[in-house]
C-alpha cells in the first residue's frame, strides 16, 4: 500500500504543479502591461540607442559623421536624423524625440528664457561657417574700405531668424552700417543664392559651403571678399546640446558620448584622407572636387576645436550675434547654457 502511494503522489504533484504554472503563466498575459519598445524610446539610453537631430546635412558636422563611422560611440547606438525647418531640433529635444541636437548654443538660451534647460555638453563647429562673396565681374574693394563699398548695396542672405542672417546683420553692424538705411538685405533660400547673384538681382551673397565653391567654379563669384571664420574667430556655431535632466539622470551615456565625439574631433584632426573617405560615403552626390575643396576650406579656416571645449569667448560671440539681431532680449549666462564637466574629464 505504501508503495502505491509513492507511485502514484508523485507525478499527481508534478502534474498539480505544472498546471498551477500555467494558469499563472495565462493569468500574466492578460493582465501584464505591454513591455515598452525602448528602441524606439530616443532617451532609452539603458538600450544605447539614442538620436541626435541635425538641422540640416553639414559637413562641418564631419566629426560626428565620423564617429559613427569609426564606431567610436562605445557602448551607443548613436544614429542621427535631419529636422529642416526653424527650431525643429531643437523642439525634438525638448519634446523626447531626440536625445540631443546640433546647434548653436544661442538656442539654449533661447529655451532658458522660455524656461526649459538644455546644455551644449561639446564643440563642433567653432566659427561662422560663411562668407561674403560678390559677383565675379565685381571689383573686391580692399578690407579698409568695406563700409564704404556695403553702402547702397543689395545683399543677398538666408532668411531672418537664421544663423547666416543673423551673422549678415552683425557683421555689418560692426563696420557701423544700419541694415534698414544703408543696405538691401535679400531674405532667401540658400540654393537660391546662385541665380539671384548671377542675374544681377544682387551684388554680394553670404553663404556657406559647399555652395560658395559651386559658385566660385561655375564662374558666379569670387573667392570670399569677407572670410567670416578669420574675421570673427572662435564662435560656438554648432554644438551637441541635451536636456539639462539627461546629464543630471544619466551622466554615465552623457560621458560615452563626449568621449566619442573627442575621438571623432581627434581622427578628423589626424587624418585627413581617411576624413576624406568618410565624408564621401555621407555626401554621395556631391561632386568630388568641391567636397575636397569644402574640406580643405574648413581646414584652413579652424573649423573645428579638436579639444571639443566650448570656450565663454565662443559663446559670448555667438549671443551677441544673435542679441544684435534681436532675438534674444534676455541676458543668459554662459554656465545657464554649456556644461563643459564631460570634455574635461
Amino acid at each position: 500500500m505504501k508503495q502505491l502511494n509513492k507511485s502514484f503522489c508523485f507525478p499527481f504533484f508534478v502534474l498539480l504543479s505544472l498546471f498551477m504554472l500555467v494558469l499563472a503563466g495565462c493569468s500574466g498575459n492578460q493582465n501584464a502591461a505591454p513591455k515598452e519598445d525602448s528602441s524606439a524610446d530616443p532617451k532609452a539610453s539603458a538600450s544605447g540607442k539614442i538620436i541626435i537631430a541635425e538641422p540640416v546635412r553639414n559637413l562641418g558636422y564631419l566629426p560626428l559623421y565620423v564617429a559613427i563611422d569609426q564606431g567610436f560611440f562605445e557602448g551607443l547606438d548613436v544614429s542621427v536624423t535631419t529636422l529642416t525647418g526653424g527650431g525643429a531640433h531643437t523642439n525634438a529635444v525638448l519634446t523626447d524625440q531626440a536625445w540631443g541636437f546640433i546647434g548653436g548654443p544661442e538656442h539654449n538660451a533661447f529655451a532658458k528664457a522660455k524656461g526649459a534647460d538644455l546644455r551644449s555638453i561639446i564643440n563642433v563647429v567653432n566659427r561662422g561657417n560663411v562668407y561674403f562673396t560678390v559677383a565675379k565681374d565685381e571689383k573686391v574693394p580692399n578690407s579698409e574700405d568695406l563700409a564704404e563699398y556695403f553702402k547702397g548695396k543689395k545683399i543677398a542672405t538666408g532668411f531672418y531668424g537664421g544663423t547666416p542672417n543673423s551673422i549678415t546683420r552683425y557683421y555689418l553692424a560692426q563696420l557701423g552700417l544700419d541694415v534698414k538705411k544703408d543696405i538691401t538685405l535679400l531674405e532667401v533660400d540658400n540654393p537660391a543664392m546662385t541665380a539671384i547673384i548671377d542675374k544681377g538681382q544682387a551684388d554680394v551673397a553670404v553663404i556657406s559651403e559647399p555652395i560658395l565653391t559651386e559658385g566660385i567654379n561655375e564662374g558666379i563669384w569670387t573667392e570670399p571678399m569677407v572670410n567670416i571664420p578669420a574675421d570673427l574667430g572662435p564662435y560656438a556655431y554648432s554644438t551637441v546640446n541635451v536636456k539639462l535632466e539627461t546629464i543630471e539622470n544619466d551622466p554615465e551615456t552623457v560621458q560615452r558620448f563626449v568621449d566619442g565625439m573627442k575621438k571623432g574631433l581627434e581622427y578628423v584632426k589626424n587624418n585627413p584622407e581617411g576624413s576624406f573617405d568618410i565624408a564621401k560615403k555621407e555626401f554621395p552626390t556631391m561632386d568630388v572636387g568641391v567636397l575636397k575643396k569644402t574640406l580643405d576650406r574648413s581646414y584652413e579656416d579652424e573649423l573645428w576645436v579638436y579639444s571639443g571645449e566650448v570656450t565663454e569667448q565662443s559663446v559670448e560671440t555667438n549671443l551677441s550675434v544673435v542679441k544684435n539681431a534681436g532675438l534674444l532680449k534676455t541676458d543668459i549666462q554662459y554656465d545657464e547654457i554649456v556644461d563643459m564637466t564631460f570634455v574635461n574629464k
